[in-house]
């Protein structure tokens, strides 16, 4: 995955069950989120949906250099 806009923090939140759209482009102005701004960006992002079955507290990636997207796995440690 590749980002315009890398953040080297992870964002922890904790989710209620249901489906999320992961920002694979990094423009979202809700980053993690996706709010639709891939369709602005040079070249083909999609947002990576995800489902969440039980309330959870997760780190997800904002660097989206993560390789267990949209999950934070220290890869931002290497900026």
């Amino acid at each position: 995955m590749n980002s315009e806009n890398k953040n080297p923090t992870p964002h922890r939140i904790e989710l209620q069950p249901g489906l999320y759209s992961w920002c694979t482009c990094g423009l979202s102005q809700k980053n993690p989120f996706c709010d639709g701004s891939h369709h602005e960006a040079e070249g083909v992002f999609r947002s990576l949906k995800f489902e969440v079955t039980e309330t959870k507290t997760v780190s997800l990636c904002t660097c989206k250099l993560t390789s267990n997207p949209p999950f934070c796995d220290g890869s931002h440690k290497s900026l």
